[in-house]
């Protein structure tokens, strides 16, 4: 009984928590909830949009709702390892000290992680998947609850490095961003011009956090949603007996046992934010999107027949 007034208690906390980030930004409600999901879920996620869309605002803003310490990197083509995970100095005594780099935040934002080459990406995925950081052969973990939210920009792709599957798979969600709508974009611009600001209101702490990460870790699921999530995860592999005729000719490499845990863990979450006290199908299907999107590799014959990934993914739904 106590878990079911706790995720009572979550539903309530979640909707001041988007009233507060709805004073600094219009719109967008999906990208928040697939942002706010990720973190309740205990993984990292990667914001796929132009600039201008207000990534860096957006975690900014969560994360001062959220009561997070929060660090912005901007990856460029220069950027070392030991620019984002810290180095060792020699102070005045003649010691070895280590200097904490920006990767030491309860947020990190990445930003164009594609900018920067993959010694350095490689660093930053070592901290999101370990939550800890070894330098000089020493092991420094990482403050909790840990999350690292990476942008990427979709155009421009000259002088990057694209993430490769692999790394793209620690990513619990990939999450796109699209233009505002007309009347959204009127709102942000009056918003924007004038010489008004928001105060926001920090309404949880990590230890918060962390306790309903523990929550919805022991929130039941029952078998068919399981079976559910494991057989949509098969369909997407070409070279398996369930995959669709569909998958077969369009795409090059399917999804990985990872998502099958994903769309559990995010259908969890997704079912106690809105009230329920178990996931079923739906919340499944409601995660889906976002959890697939950058795991499946499609091939030469969809992108010449212009087919995306979200279609792909919207026909075995």
């Amino acid at each position: 009984m106590k878990d079911v007034a706790l995720i009572d208690e979550l539903v309530q906390k979640n909707k001041a928590l988007k009233a507060e980030i709805a004073k600094v930004i219009v719109g967008q409600e999906a990208v928040i909830d697939q942002v706010l999901n990720s973190i309740f879920s205990g993984g990292h996620a990667l914001l796929i949009g132009v600039p201008g869309l207000a990534k860096t605002l957006l975690v900014n803003t969560i994360s001062k709702t959220l009561g997070l310490d929060f660090k912005r990197i901007q990856f460029t083509p220069d950027l070392m390892p030991s620019d984002i995970v810290g180095s060792e100095i020699l102070d005045e005594q003649r010691n070895f000290k280590f200097l904490k780099g920006p990767v030491f935040s309860n947020i990190v934002l990445a930003d164009e992680i594609n900018r920067t080459p993959p010694k350095t990406q490689a660093a930053l995925l070592e901290a999101m998947q370990e939550k800890a950081v070894t330098v000089g052969g020493k092991n420094y973990p990482l403050q909790k609850p840990y999350f690292v939210l990476a942008t990427q920009n979709p155009i421009e792709q000259e002088g990057t490095y694209p993430l490769p599957e692999a790394q793209l798979d620690r990513f619990m969600f990939a999450v796109k961003l699209t233009y505002p709508s007309f009347q959204e974009e009127v709102d942000v611009v009056k918003a924007t011009t004038q010489d008004i600001t928001y105060q926001i209101n920090p309404l949880f702490t990590g230890q918060d956090i962390l306790n309903y990460q523990q929550l919805i870790r022991r929130i039941p699921v029952a078998d068919n949603v399981i079976e559910y999530a494991v057989s949509l995860v098969a369909k997407t592999r070409p070279n398996e007996a369930s995959a669709t005729d569909l998958v077969k000719e369009f795409v090059d490499w399917g999804a990985g046992p990872r998502a099958s845990q994903n769309l559990i863990i995010g259908a969890k979450t997704h079912a106690a934010l809105n009230g329920k006290y178990s996931p079923d199908i739906e919340d499944v299907k409601a995660v889906a999107t976002g959890i697939l999107r950058h795991r499946i590799l499609k091939n030469y014959k969809a992108e010449a027949e212009g087919l995306s990934i979200e279609e792909i993914i919207s026909k075995l739904l």
